[in-house]
């Protein structure tokens, strides 16, 4: 892993222009994306720079089971707001949360997935280790799939939320399996609350108990920390 640490999460943004400018520049056609209060400042950089996407694809890691593409809580309107209304791209995938038919929707990302190839996948990580939306405990060779969110990534999303009881129970997600196919991983943690899962994750054993803790088994890796983040790492 090639680890930065920068102040904050804006030069966090900044670091991850530099990221996502270089793997354009290595012809990178591929991109997966993610969601949630983490990204945002690199999507306000990518938003702000000259950087174009006009003729790639992104693949998102997730979306809520049950909404709709156009409810103000889905992972789609998020990346429509963020990203997609500023930064044409060529063609953007997203699981459909509303999909009638569970396993039909999981085959038919899974297929997007060979057929695309991801290049350059960016990634956040939970309080309690979990990339995309695997929790502790989810296998290393999961493919995309329906997954029930634990109570604690529940309590996290709510703020998203008018309520808790409104926060959806369950989600698609890339399985750990998917986002290791990836030929390069840049992954961003900002906030004191992100310390103990960052430093398991670099720096504790492999085990599905920190999901994220997989990614030393990859060979292209970049995490972008900010100081409290990286507060607890050994060195």
């Amino acid at each position: 892993m090639k680890i930065i640490i920068v102040k904050d999460q804006q030069q966090g943004g900044e670091k991850a222009l530099e990221v996502f400018k270089q793997a354009l520049d290595q012809g990178a056609e591929v991109f997966g994306l993610a969601t949630g209060s983490t990204p945002l400042t690199t999507y306000t950089e990518l938003v702000n720079s000259d950087l174009d996407f006009s003729q790639k694809i992104s693949l998102n890691l997730d979306e809520y089971v049950g909404l709709k593409a156009d409810d103000p809580q889905s992972y789609h309107a998020y990346m429509q707001q963020h990203l997609f209304k500023f930064k044409q791209f060529k063609q953007s995938y997203l699981p459909q949360g509303d999909a009638a038919d569970a396993q039909a929707e999981i085959q038919r990302y899974n297929e997007l997935l060979t057929k695309f190839p991801i290049d350059l996948q960016l990634l956040g990580i939970g309080k309690n280790g979990h990339i995309g939306f695997n929790e502790p405990g989810s296998s290393f060779t999961e493919q995309t799939r329906k997954v029930k969110l634990t109570p604690s990534t529940v309590a996290a999303n709510a703020r998203f939320f008018d309520s808790a009881a409104d926060v959806p129970q369950y989600a698609y997600s890339m399985g750990i399996g998917s986002i290791m196919r990836a030929k390069r991983i840049l992954l961003e943690a900002f906030g004191s609350a992100k310390a103990t899962a960052a430093a398991a994750m670099i720096e504790g054993p492999v085990t599905p108990d920190c999901p994220a803790s997989v990614l030393q088994q990859h060979p292209d890796v970049t995490v972008i920390l900010d100081q409290a983040a990286a507060a607890k790492l050994s060195k």
